[in-house]
């Protein structure tokens, strides 16, 4: 999955830190750029994993326009980092379903312009839903 983080920039004497919006919390730093980015993959990934073995959902993401919105966050750099965090959900299992080739070929038109597969995009729309 993919997740906006905001950075705030370093000086000679205080590191990067890295805030992920979207996860309450969530939150690294690096002495370089590049390490704080590393570390905001490491904090997402544990972070996720907490909250879905305990039997919780992660949040639904705000726009990046919302998050730049936020005062708090005037003079930070912004970035999106992909964390494989699926593998928290559990194993993959194949189902069936009928929908109208219209809706479908939408489905897929939207997925592909978003870079999303079929699944993925059916799944998050799921989990919305569900919200």
């Amino acid at each position: 999955m993919k997740f906006i983080i905001a950075i705030e920039p370093g000086t000679a004497s205080a590191a990067f830190g890295v805030v992920v919006p979207d996860l309450p919390g969530c939150f690294s730093a690096g002495d370089t750029l590049d390490e704080a980015v590393d570390q905001a993959r490491e904090a997402v990934d544990l972070w996720c994993a907490t909250v879905i073995e305990d039997g919780g959902d992660l949040p639904i993401p705000k726009t990046l326009a919302e998050h730049q919105a936020n005062p708090d966050f005037a003079g930070w750099v912004w970035a999106v980092v992909e964390v494989p965090v699926e593998r928290y959900f559990g194993p993959a299992e194949k189902l069936n379903i009928t929908l109208p080739r219209l809706l479908l070929a939408k489905i897929d038109d939207y997925a592909k312009a978003h870079g999303a597969t079929r699944s993925g995009f059916l799944a998050e729309a799921a989990r919305a839903a569900m919200r």
